[in-house]
């Protein structure tokens, strides 16, 4: 591109006057650095580029991730995805980054697979000017062998490379688990489980099935959702996906409503995947 470029500019120094050759050698140098510019822009916009940064793993993991992280799974958020998950720390935006799909590959060639592993963020952490703190599962399987993950568990902490992609959930729909600090009809709490696609779910509104008033609810902390004054009977919650890179914004509406009876603890499947 920048050989193009030159070679743009030396052809315009051929011009018949020296005012019209000035004209043209200034437009060249223009149209070349408009080119330079395009360029640069296309090479930092990349989205499915990777970002060079560090991981460590949880010591007593126990291969799995946390039951007690930040986002607030609870144990869901030790055992999603197989046990590969991982607490991050910039990439946790305030608990918006909850339940985001990363793959991540370290750069020992010595040790490490090209694939490397896709986590699912389920805690805020880092170590040692880390992105991700993985579970020993999901560390381990960075490598290319048993021996291989052996290694790289000595060392603790490896350089990585990460992208943002899709999580996938084949057989689940979007699922929402009801905290058990809520207390029908007085105060409703949940966590959204089994988040598909690559957006981020950005705003929640809990809706009457009844008459259709919504409300926006309050991000309590993670990925948890809040109302001190849930509506009466069956509800509906709605949910927005965004994607910031895209500027675009989708609501879903899920096929199954909570019934009126909800319960802190409870499961209710949602009916829809979101696989965008």
């Amino acid at each position: 591109m920048h050989h193009l470029n030159i070679s743009i500019i030396s052809t315009c120094s051929f011009a018949s006057s020296h005012s019209t050759r000035m004209a043209l050698y200034l437009f060249c140098c223009l149209f070349a650095i408009t080119l330079i510019f395009m360029q640069t822009l296309a090479d930092t916009s990349c989205t499915d580029c990777f970002i060079h940064s560090r991981a460590a793993y949880y010591p007593n993991s126990e291969e799995h991730g946390t039951d007690v992280g930040a986002c607030g799974f609870g144990s869901f958020g030790a055992t999603v995805n197989g046990g590969d998950v991982s607490a991050a720390s910039s990439l946790y935006r305030n608990g918006v980054g909850c339940g985001a799909c990363y793959q991540v590959r370290c750069t020992n060639s010595a040790y490490c697979s090209e694939n490397g592993v896709t986590a699912v963020i389920t805690d805020q952490g880092s170590s040692d000017n880390t992105d991700f703190i993985l579970s020993k599962h999901a560390f381990s399987r960075m490598a290319q062998t048993t021996d291989a993950a052996a290694s790289l568990l000595a060392l603790g902490v490896v350089d990585i490379e990460y992208r943002r992609v899709a999580c996938s959930y084949p057989s689940k729909n979007i699922t929402f688990k009801i905290d058990e600090s809520s207390n029908n009809p007085y105060y409703l709490a949940f966590v959204i489980w089994y988040q598909q696609g690559k957006r981020d779910i950005t705003a929640v509104q809990l809706c009457e099935t009844k008459n259709l008033v919504c409300k926006l609810l309050d991000r309590s902390h993670g990925a948890v959702w809040t109302s001190a004054s849930p509506p009466s009977g069956p509800l509906s919650i709605r949910m927005l996906f965004s994607d910031e890179e895209e500027g675009e914004e989708t609501w879903v509406v899920p096929v199954n409503n909570i019934p009126e009876d909800w319960k802190g603890g409870e499961t209710y499947d949602s009916g829809v995947q979101v696989n965008q």
